[in-house]
């Protein structure tokens, strides 16, 4: 990052905030997503930064989400709890879920929340990790629109559709897995294709199913699943428990989370919640902390979400570095100047 400027995890959020505001989002529904946009910044996942809230603007102005939809939650069934999101933002519609999901999780020992008619959520660890600091597993799928072909195919049936993991330890959440289906998330081809720059081999396609290196033609083709065939078997698995399961629309169904075109994608999140008092018999907290060591002990090793643990703990101490012109851009659209 060339020019940057450094930035606490209030300011960011204040500047989310105010430019989400002024592109008429209600300021209930703003809030729960300019926390998310801060924390994003604070873990180094610049691609659900600031960087993404123009795109959360122009789709609230041209209608693809709804700024100032109030989700509503249902109880069908106990240790169940659905939210329908209105085609607004996701971040509201899991936060209205997530209070009934940790009760019930407390009282039963597992509970589900089923998002449909939602948005892209963003990072997902950024949700599990919450049900991790309220002491319990937490287990996220969220599909997207059609990005990924199925194996042996070149046409996109499913979405980047990431699941993540976050469990538990004496100070919070210890360990997080948070990965996509694909290689690498879409968000990071369209990071590059506004700055002009090549991809790496091996992140996508183009629409021949060709390997390329343009992220041009890697948005117009496919990306590239997982380990190949296995990533596919990932991304089929969201599919059923993000869409299927939640009654959201189906990725291939979906509009897409880029551009202005196609209205709601109305895709859905779905989370689980498990007490582990419940389910081991009290032996939760020795076996994490036996994972823990043991991959510690070894000199290089390191456990899925301890970069972005420790990003926050250099942010906490340094301030977060921001692209200055993202900053510029961020600061237009707050002022209505943009």
């Amino acid at each position: 990052m060339t020019d940057a400027c450094i930035l606490t995890l209030p300011q960011i959020e204040a500047m989310a905030f105010s430019a989400l505001t002024a592109a008429g989002t209600s300021e209930a529904n703003a809030r729960p997503l300019a926390r998310a946009v801060a924390a994003a910044e604070r873990d180094g996942i610049a691609s659900h930064g600031l960087m993404y809230v123009p795109t959360y603007c122009s789709h609230v102005a041209c209608g693809k989400v709804d700024g100032r939809a109030e989700p509503a939650l249902s109880r069908p069934r106990p240790g169940t709890v659905r939210v329908d999101a209105k085609t607004g933002f996701a971040h509201p519609a899991i936060d209205l879920g997530f209070s009934a999901l940790t009760a019930s999780a407390r009282e039963s020992g597992i509970a589900c929340l089923a998002v449909h008619n939602s948005y892209n959520c963003g990072a997902l660890g950024y949700h599990v990790e919450r049900l991790a600091e309220a002491g319990l597993v937490g287990l996220g799928f969220t599909n997207s629109p059609a990005s990924i072909a199925p194996a042996g195919g070149t046409k996109a049936v499913f979405g980047t559709n990431p699941f993540a993991l976050s469990v538990p330890g004496e100070t919070g959440p210890t360990i997080t897995i948070d990965q996509s289906a694909s290689v690498v998330a879409k968000s990071e081809v369209m990071k590059r294709a506004r700055r002009g720059e090549a991809i790496p081999d091996g992140w996508a396609l183009d629409p021949n199913g060709q390997p390329t290196t343009d992220p041009d033609a890697a948005l117009k083709g496919t990306m590239a699943p997982l380990g190949g065939y296995k990533g596919v078997g990932l991304a089929l698995l969201t599919e059923v428990m993000a869409a299927a399961l939640t009654g959201a629309m189906l990725g291939v169904d979906a509009s897409p989370f880029s551009g202005t075109e196609g209205g709601p994608p109305r895709t859905g999140q779905f989370f689980l919640a498990i007490s582990p008092d419940a389910t081991s018999g009290g032996a939760f907290a020795e076996r994490i902390a036996r994972i823990v060591d043991v991959v510690e002990e070894q000199e290089g090793a390191r456990l899925p979400g301890s970069g972005r643990h420790a990003a926050r703990r250099k942010a906490d101490a340094d301030g977060i570095a921001v692209d200055a012109q993202i900053v510029e851009a961020v600061r237009k659209l707050a002022s209505g100047s943009a």
